[in-house]
């Protein structure tokens, strides 16, 4: 009871300011995409929610390949040559995901799983500042998960990375869509902005449907393993 009556009184403190999701860098790369790119983005992410599980060797690589990028830019930095960081990472992590695929998989259902439940402490408005707490949930049950049902993680972690690249391009096009009305209006940015259910609800649900159609097609497919 002592570590509930904590936990309010900071959710109705300074904790409630503090703004840990960045909903300014995520409304830029949706509003940075053209109407090609969105339907692009719609196209190629109704297959990896739906389909992710055939190709999901292929996406575990590239996956690690970017978060390879992503770290080598910035020891990159560090060293001089952001350019010549990217690369090596990016080489690096790729070359070294084929060979432990496996334990690859399990890290990204896991991650997967942490971003769902924070996404759902996100929802539920609870102070960000304790936003770790809530994705810790789903990491440690994720991984768990991940590590006694490969399968299960294969498509967690397909599902929520189709879910996110199909919801951006959508919210894109209907910003664009929004543009071209009488009165302009912007009815998607301020939900994303004002409304901490909306973001969370237009990724979780695609998820959901994702996690059960994969599952539906797997029982159907004919000898497929991990």
């Amino acid at each position: 009871m002592h570590s509930v009556s904590i936990l309010a009184q900071a959710g109705s403190g300074v904790a409630e300011d503090i703004q840990v999701v960045p909903l300014d860098a995520i409304w830029n790369q949706i509003t940075s995409l053209s109407w090609f790119e969105a339907v692009l983005a719609v196209s190629f992410g109704v297959v990896y929610l739906l389909y992710g599980w055939r190709i999901f060797r292929i996406l575990v690589i590239i996956c690690f390949g970017l978060i390879g990028m992503y770290l080598g830019m910035g020891a990159g930095q560090m060293a001089g040559s952001r350019l010549w960081g990217g690369i090596i990472g990016l080489a690096l992590f790729a070359a070294v995901s084929a060979p432990l695929m496996k334990w690859c998989v399990c890290i990204l259902g896991a991650g997967a799983g942490g971003v769902l439940t924070g996404g759902l402490w996100y929802a539920c408005g609870l102070p960000q500042m304790y936003l770790w707490a809530g994705a810790a949930v789903g990491l440690v049950a994720g991984g768990m998960i991940s590590f006694i049902v490969l399968k299960a993680a294969v498509m967690l972690f397909t599902s929520l990375g189709g879910s996110v690249i199909t919801v951006a391009g959508m919210l894109r096009l209907l910003d664009l869509y929004e543009k071209t009305t009488e009165p302009v209006t912007n009815h998607i940015e301020t939900l994303l902005r004002e409304q901490n259910w909306f973001l969370p609800a237009v990724l979780i649900i695609p998820t959901i449907v994702g996690i059960v159609a994969q599952n539906k097609f797997i029982k159907h497919a004919d000898k497929w393993d991990f």
